[in-house]
């Protein structure tokens, strides 16, 4: 059973102009910057949005309700069901469901469309108008115009092709709401959980990426790019063939079934450029290959190559900086 607090939902229920409701994505204690691009992509249809924060503390409520464009923010402690969430988004009367593509969401937002009987729409990287939009596919090719005729539009966001909105500035307020919490089988069983302790940004969101590949040989190599991103305060990120040589952990993985990124810098440390590590990397403003082949297709799509060996490379490099 839905139940909110007070008439901030109604209101926004009630201006039509204001229907979209962000999914705000978070590790737990922090609101990620994913989901400021979120914002972003709904500010093409409405001048301001709602935001439900939910399975997060109330400090995350309280970041979103700083960033720009938030009209209200609605907070529930517990991790919601996906037929709660579609039934606060029928009682509330949005016409828009957005939230940015995360490993949370891309499990997430299926169940909240199925539960409002609609499909989802992936991955948009342009919204065209209400009921237009443009996604990838091919791992990222080719672009696809969608059109939908669905009374509810539920779509994950591409963070990488927008530009996130001011973070702090806002002062939307912060309501609780209440919202049938999931059991199983819906609520995943936690196995196990483990961080690294590194200070290092998060991939995703680093202005700075240094990544390596098959070439690097050895996890123990990966050192090296390690000491260059932390002088470089970037994050340092791996190939899918690194992953699968267990070099490093499945996590740094950029690519079509890792993480996209768009930092300002992007350094491809003996990469060879395979069209589904390049889908998760191409769109960065600065390319920059290290490798010895020349005829490596990361060459296509960098915009600085380097053909050397890269354990002589890296290290000048680091004693320059």
């Amino acid at each position: 059973m839905l139940r909110h607090a007070s008439g901030a939902l109604r209101r926004v229920a009630a201006r039509r102009q204001a229907s979209t409701l962000i999914l705000a994505d978070h590790d737990g204690a922090n609101m990620t910057p994913s989901t400021l691009a979120a914002l972003t992509a709904a500010s093409k249809l409405n001048e301001t949005s709602a935001v439900l924060v939910a399975g997060a503390p109330a400090a995350v409520a309280e970041q979103a309700s700083k960033a720009a464009g938030v009209e209200a923010v609605f907070h529930v402690d517990a991790p919601p069901s996906a037929k709660g969430i579609a039934s606060f988004v029928e009682k509330g009367g949005y016409s828009h469901v957005f939230a940015p593509v995360s490993n949370n969401t891309k499990d997430f937002v299926p169940r909240i469309a199925a539960a409002l009987g609609v499909s989802p729409v992936t991955d948009i990287c342009e919204v065209v108008s209400e009921d237009t939009f443009v996604r990838p596919f091919y791992a990222g090719n080719a672009l696809a115009t969608v059109k939908t005729t669905q009374p509810v539009t539920v779509a994950t966001v591409r963070a990488t092709a927008f530009e996130k909105v001011e973070a702090e500035g806002g002062a939307a307020g912060v309501e609780a709401a209440s919202i049938d919490a999931a059991v199983a089988p819906e609520l995943p069983e936690k196995i196990s959980e483990s961080s690294g302790d590194s200070e290092r940004p998060d991939l995703t969101a680093a202005r700075v990426v240094v990544s390596g590949g098959r070439g690097m040989g050895s996890g123990e190599n990966f050192a090296m790019l390690e000491q260059l991103a932390d002088k470089l305060g970037g994050a340092v990120g791996a190939s899918r063939a690194a992953v699968d040589a267990g070099m490093v952990p499945n996590e740094l993985q950029v690519g079509q079934t890792g993480k996209v990124v768009a930092p300002e810098l992007y350094i491809a440390v003996g990469i060879s450029g395979a069209i589904q590590h390049l889908s998760g990397m191409k769109d960065s403003k600065t390319i920059v290959a290290i490798n010895k082949d020349a005829e490596a297709p990361i060459f296509q799509v960098a915009d600085y190559g380097l053909v050397a060996d890269l354990f002589e490379a890296v290290p000048e490099l680091d004693s320059k900086l």
